[in-house]
């Protein structure tokens, strides 16, 4: 997977994601807007819509009369695992003033988002009320499509680059001795932050600015987040949009084995 060596690759749009995107948009931003999904998924003082599997797509990635989801990106994210059924996708969408603080959130994890980017792996849920993680979904990878316009300021994608080999050692130490079908059963709190914070002191921060139909491919293990909105960054009424595909990976253990 020599296009993931920094932990992610970045696609120019081309007539696939074009095609996907024509019919995709309008059902996105339609649920960023539905109310009954707002009251679950509009965080951080009405300046993010988190939109986890709100968009209603099949297992090729069809939404409604569309097309399947395809185009370079997928085409690399496919050399490595091989298809995937697809998720319904997390539509991301951010607003100018992203991250305002929820009256839920304490001050250390808001503190997090502003200044950290609110860095993390996906598949790691929280879990008690000490929120411990665990691995519960162990992705193959992150592809996401620009939805919606917007400026580079415009509360962009964070990759730290080659963080995911630094996740991944952290990780094999963690589960050393353990069989797969075990991994989600161990708490692995303690070595994600620990890992969290090398990558902070040894990984280059990147952010990634997408324009419509352009593609981004994320390795499942790359410590990523979104930046602050930058004051008097721009973007399309409806927000900058992204839809995200995050497929499981059938084997647990490929979570650490493939590339």
């Amino acid at each position: 997977m020599s296009g993931l060596d920094r932990g992610f690759e970045v696609f120019a749009a081309e007539p696939a994601t074009r095609d996907w995107l024509e019919a995709a948009r309008g059902p996105a931003l339609a649920a960023a807007v539905d109310p009954a999904l707002t009251a679950r998924w509009l965080r951080h003082g009405g300046t993010w819509f988190a939109g986890v599997d709100v968009l209603e797509n099949d297992a090729e990635g069809r939404v409604g009369q569309g097309p399947r989801l395809a185009g370079a990106a997928l085409a690399a994210a496919e050399r490595v695992t091989g298809p995937l059924p697809l998720h319904p996708a997390q539509v991301s969408v951010t607003y100018p003033g992203y991250p305002r603080r929820d009256a839920d959130e304490t001050e250390a994890a808001h503190r997090y988002r502003l200044n950290r980017d609110a860095a993390h792996l996906d598949g790691l849920l929280p879990e008690g009320p000490e929120r411990r993680r665990h691995l519960r979904e162990p992705h193959g990878w992150i592809l996401g499509i620009a939805l919606t316009a917007a400026d580079a300021g415009a509360a962009p994608l964070v990759v730290y680059e080659g963080s995911h080999e630094v996740m991944r050692a952290a990780f094999r130490a963690a589960f050393d001795g353990i069989a797969p079908e075990a991994w989600g059963d161990v708490d692995v709190t303690e070595a994600y932050q620990e890992a969290r914070r090398a990558c902070f002191r040894t990984c280059p921060r990147t952010e990634i600015a997408l324009q419509p139909g352009e593609a981004v491919l994320v390795h499942r293990l790359a410590l990523h987040g979104i930046a602050p909105w930058a004051e008097g960054a721009g973007a399309a009424p409806e927000g900058r949009a992204i839809a995200y595909v995050r497929p499981c990976l059938p084997r647990v253990e490929d979570w650490l084995d493939l590339p």
